[in-house]
């Protein structure tokens, strides 16, 4: 099944939602960092009955092979078919096989020469769906920076140019590498009859899209985190004992690694090394090269993007460690065969902060790589986020000797260079605020000593291990004016709480400024400096939980490979629910896009909004602009008029007389007011007088706009208070 090809538009003050209603219950999201040769992003999502590619954005097909596809696949063509038709090519006999079982079809997919620019968003191009028969919970790409085709051939790789390359793990034991080509496949190769003949026809393996897959053997139980990488070719040769060897591996040159964690006892990591060129073979089986047995399960794993042997294994609560296979624990076995020793070295371990007054350590939520792999980007369940600089690579320079060096510090706790808190978090840390007068069912003794160990009970750890989360680091495209940064998106808990930082160098530069006493501010500072919080995603989800996050580089609208250079954030990201998926994109169409400030234009209600209200109220034309009334309770002078035109102003008789003529008598008044509560025989004739308003009603939408103003320009000057010179005057 595929799913809704036309979204469910929702624009707010912040973003535009894209909602994508899908038929199956999805397990995981993952967004492939080439793009296809015709432009488009790829998507990758599991679901309970295998995977689904989707082709999202770039250009269309040409409308005559969308038309030719829906006659069927038994349909003809009359006249003389185009120079550039689909061609289905079968047996060279005459006598052969029907077209469609025993033939070799040849996809030729066709698209339009220029992209479509009156879209209002990117429409799906293509779908393809790879049934496995089993639920996939687990899927992994390789960690490239996002380009198009043309660029993609990272260590040498020219296969990247053509294929996908990802792993999948399914709810059983199995792992898989899969390959798949870049091009979406036409919609004559998914009319065909051989397709629409057997349930079974298009089932992955067979290799009817031009799929290969590879089975990697050795697990007991299903994985429960995944990850790849792409190994260079003199990095496996320098280790061959045997110059046959080293030669044959640099043919068999690139190879990917994959690295899986199963819950196998107490926890086991196993690693596969698989050539690409063997991988077009479909139906091989590989095991393991290395298999390391764990003292406690581990929550995720991730390779280093810049080096490729390292492997981040997130170890919560105790901490998070750095793997590398390619460096032995002891010396090297004469025994050992292949390019890697049989057991790899754990080189250090980062140790998160203590749960107060609890011993125990904060739970880690997701741990990743950032800098290209020199830092690393915590999240704990608490709502404290925090980074570990390991190579010196902070925007302050290193501070250890004034020598380039590690920036970490500490033994049974590491300490973060910047560290904050998620907003919004707060009910995480101080769960008494939380505590309804009402919970009955818990009993709290009342004396004082025993009421605060119950209320300190609530602090320790087993509260916080049901918090879920995430973090998603996607590295941005350099271009000619910017430098190669990268926009990390963290989430915790629900929908409620999904956070994105732009730049995460200059956003760290910002809070070492800040503590410093720079005065930046970490909600309401420029957009790649601050943590931007995306609001009312619950409504696009539908009620639906937060399952994950992904994130979508935002190319140029021509399909070139530099960032989007308009306003917003410089990537869409993509919130996972569970048979939903919503694309959240920063437009500059809509009021409050631009981060930092309040943009767009002020528009007045129209005549159309105004007939459509429930209660509309429009003043009389007739009345006059004001009314004054006397009040006084104080006695009137001698040479004041004792008729009814004293108590009104003379600019107000006109319309007075007007009224009065309306209810067809006048006003009697006593001519002589009495002491005390006189003024109480006018309040009826004053209620009755209605008062016109303003030429225009009142606008709310552009006086919240000024409230919002205002209070960015109070942040503004409490931002910078402190800063710069300060005249003072002493008077003696």
């Amino acid at each position: 099944m595929v799913p809704a090809t036309v979204p469910r538009v929702r624009r707010t003050a912040q973003n535009t939602q894209y909602t994508y209603n899908l038929t199956r219950h999805i397990h995981t999201v993952q967004t492939y960092p080439v793009l296809s040769p015709q432009g488009a992003t790829i998507l990758i999502y599991g679901h309970e009955n295998g995977l689904t590619i989707v082709w999202r954005g770039g250009r269309k097909f040409k409308p005559e092979v969308v038309k030719e596809a829906g006659r069927g696949p038994t349909a003809k063509q009359n006249g003389k078919p185009p120079a550039d038709a689909v061609m289905i090519i079968d047996s060279d006999e005459e006598d052969a096989a029907p077209a469609g079982k025993g033939g070799l079809f040849v996809d030729q997919p066709q698209f339009e020469e220029d992209l479509d620019e009156d879209a209002p968003y990117p429409e799906i191009t293509q779908t393809l769906d790879l049934e496995f028969g089993i639920p996939v919970f687990h899927l992994a790409a390789l960690p490239l920076t996002p380009c198009t085709a043309e660029d993609a051939a990272w260590g040498g790789a020219d296969i990247l140019k053509d294929r996908m390359v990802f792993a999948a793990s399914c709810a059983t034991r199995e792992v898989f590498l899969i390959t798949l080509p870049l091009v979406p496949p036409s919609p004559l190769s998914k009319a065909r009859a051989e397709l629409q003949e057997s349930l079974l026809a298009g089932k992955v393996g067979n290799g009817k899209w031009g799929e290969t897959m590879t089975l990697l053997a050795g697990q007991i139980k299903g994985s429960d985190s995944l990850a790849m990488t792409l190994i260079r070719p003199k990095t496996v040769s320098e280790r061959n004992k045997s110059n046959e060897r080293s030669r044959s591996e640099s043919r068999a040159s690139p190879r990917v690694v994959v690295a899986a964690h199963s819950p196998e006892g107490s926890g086991a990591l196993r690693l596969w090394d698989v050539p690409l060129e063997d991988s077009s073979k479909t139906g091989r089986r590989i095991e393991p090269f290395q298999t390391e047995f764990l003292p406690k399960p581990l929550t995720s794993v991730s390779f280093n993007p810049t080096h490729s042997t390292q492997l981040l294994c997130n170890a919560s609560p105790d901490a998070v460690r750095i793997y590398d296979y390619a460096l032995a624990s002891m010396p090297p076995d004469d025994l050992t065969e292949g390019p890697f020793p049989s057991q790899g070295s754990w080189l250090i371990s980062f140790y998160p902060p203590f749960a107060r007054p609890s011993p125990s350590r904060k739970p880690i939520l997701a741990a990743s790589w950032i800098a290209h792999g020199r830092a690393i980007f915590v999240l704990l369940a608490d709502g404290q986020w925090g980074i570990w600089d390991i190579d010196g690579v902070s925007p302050q320079g290193p501070a250890l000797f004034g020598r380039p060096g590690s920036g970490i510090r500490g033994d049974a706790l590491t300490e973060f260079s910047v560290t904050g808190y998620v907003e919004g978090t707060s009910p995480l840390r101080n769960p008494a605020s939380q505590r309804s007068s009402g919970g009955g069912s818990d009993f709290v003794p009342m004396t004082p000593h025993s009421r605060r160990d119950a209320l300190t009970a609530s602090h320790v750890p087993e509260r916080l291990s049901s918090v879920k989360g995430g973090i998603l680091v996607t590295p941005l495209p350099a271009s000619t004016t910017t430098a190669a940064d990268e926009s990390v998106a963290l989430w915790i808990g629900s929908a409620e709480h999904v956070f994105v930082i732009p730049g995460v160098l200059k956003f760290w530069d910002a809070q070492i400024r800040k503590g410093v006493g720079g005065g930046v501010n970490l909600f309401s500072g420029a957009q790649p400096t601050r943590m931007v919080r995306l609001s009312d995603l619950s409504v696009g989800l539908m009620g639906e939980r937060c399952t994950g996050v992904g994130a979508i580089v935002r190319f140029e609208e021509n399909g070139g490979a530099g960032p989007s250079t308009n306003e917003g954030l410089p990537v869409e990201l993509l919130v996972c629910g569970e048979a939903r998926v919503v694309i959240v994109r920063e437009s500059e169409t809509v009021v409050g896009t631009r981060i930092g400030g309040v943009m767009g234009r002020r528009k007045r209600l129209s005549e159309r909004a105004k007939e459509n209200s429930a209660i509309v109220v429009y003043p009389r034309p007739e009345q006059p602009s004001s009314v004054a009334y006397n009040l006084s309770v104080g006695p009137r002078r001698k040479l004041s008029r004792p008729t009814t035109d004293g108590a009104f102003d003379e600019s107000s008789t006109t319309g007075i007389a007007a009224q009065a003529q309306t209810e067809q008598r006048p006003l009697q008044l006593p001519s002589r007011p009495r002491t005390g509560f006189s003024f109480a025989d006018s309040l009826n004739a004053a209620a009755d007088v209605e008062q016109q308003d303003e030429e225009d009603e009142r606008d709310v939408e552009v006086e919240m706009l000024d409230i919002m103003e205002i209070d960015r320009e109070l942040d503004a000057l409490d931002n910078g208070r402190g800063r710069g010179r300060k005249k003072v005057i002493f008077d003696s």
